[in-house]
């Protein structure tokens, strides 16, 4: 039972933290306004955000060898607290930029500790922990655009940061409180040269950037602009914020049972399949234009992509012994945060330079297409590093 109010009070936090990566997308339209500024410049506060989250992995890797879990977890939602306050009292682009940056720095400190930390936890079932863990994360996400309809509509999208900054603190305090409570694993008490861990499991961190890191590089860059994509297609405001909230409400049940499968399926030939849809489904999204076809296409992209994260994590996470995982863990998130977190800069700038976004996005569904057929012959052909 103890272990049970731990992890749903990580899942409380976990809420926040997406909620902090998340929040700045539905906000591109009011921060371009508020500012006067391009897409570019708004995608690089997306960008920047992503960046944070990248950022801190590995050094928070080298710290969990030195300092238990929960403590690093604890920390993260200290971190988010203050970022969040900081970042609602911008005056400039450039003060809501840092701010952008120190929330994903506290999203990336979390994820490293608290992934390998919940996978400890419960050993035998680590792809319905991450595939629930993910989809209470996840429900942030579908959350996002409408708490930011309604702090605009009270007259002050700051708010939206305010809140993030109060439950944090909250939340924070009670998780501390769960685990001073709970007896916790020590399956990590191993892992404590950070380098020779890391590499001594550079095979499976390669094939899992192969195969995850050019499509999460896609979506970064899909679903931040994808209220300005739906748009681009005449719809209104409002209906596209509907459609990017069904892209992320999609990847609630996309996360529990992508993690249910996870424990049952194969694990690298269902990953390179989750990518190899994902290309498929943004392919024909680029060719729908009526808003029935919209709403269909944004569900079945968004349960799609939302899949690979649980299946991602429990490949690392139950692949890796006790005595690389954080290791090597924090390695491979950096670097998979670091590729996708450049998504939404890369497509602003083509589309700020004249590009449409249905011809973007049509050569990224192909080279995931070319991507996905490559990595399958080499795992056929047992030549992926694992």
């Amino acid at each position: 039972m103890s272990r049970a109010r731990l992890f749903a009070s990580l899942c409380g936090l976990v809420f926040l933290l997406n909620l902090a990566r998340i929040i700045f997308a539905p906000l591109l339209d009011v921060i371009i306004t508020e500012f006067a500024i391009g897409e570019a410049t708004a995608g690089l506060l997306v960008t920047l955000a992503w960046v944070g989250s990248a950022s801190p992995r590995l050094p928070t890797g080298w710290l969990l060898t030195k300092v238990p879990r929960h403590y690093v977890v604890l920390g993260s939602g200290s971190i988010l607290a203050v970022a969040s306050a900081f970042a609602a009292t911008a005056v400039s682009v450039r003060h809501l930029m840092v701010g952008a940056f120190l929330m994903g720095i506290a999203s990336g400190v979390y994820f490293v500790s608290a992934n390998p930390f919940l996978s400890e936890l419960f050993p035998d079932r680590v792809g319905r922990v991450m595939g629930i863990h993910g989809a209470a994360s996840q429900i942030a996400a579908v959350l996002a655009a409408p708490l930011v309809t309604v702090t605009v509509v009270l007259g002050d999208w700051r708010l939206s940061l305010w809140l993030i900054a109060a439950g944090a603190a909250v939340i924070t305090v009670y998780t501390a409180l769960a685990a001073k409570r709970t007896e916790l694993p020590n399956a990590g008490e191993q892992d404590r040269n950070f380098v020779a861990s890391a590499l001594s499991e550079w095979r499976i961190i390669v094939t899992a950037l192969a195969i995850v890191g050019a499509a999460s590089f896609v979506w970064q860059g899909v679903f931040n602009f994808y209220e300005l994509y739906m748009q681009s297609k005449e719809l209104s405001a409002e209906s596209s914020g509907m459609l990017l909230t069904i892209v992320f409400a999609a990847g609630i049940p996309a996360f529990y049972f992508g993690g249910d499968l996870a424990d049952r399926l194969p694990l690298i030939p269902y990953l390179l399949g989750i990518v190899g849809l994902f290309s498929a489904s943004l392919l024909v999204l680029t060719a729908v234009e009526g808003f029935v076809g919209l709403v269909l296409l944004s569900a079945v992209l968004g349960f799609v992509i939302h899949a690979l994260f649980p299946a991602t994590d429990t490949f690392l996470l139950d692949t890796l012994p006790d005595a690389t995982r954080g290791s090597a863990y924090a390695v491979f998130s950096s670097m998979w945060m670091l590729t996708q977190s450049l998504g939404s800069f890369v497509l602003g700038l083509f589309i700020e330079g004249g590009y449409s976004y249905d011809g973007v996005f049509r050569i990224a569904a192909v080279c995931l297409a070319v991507l996905v057929v490559s990595l399958l012959l080499l795992e056929r052909t047992d030549r992926l590093p694992v």
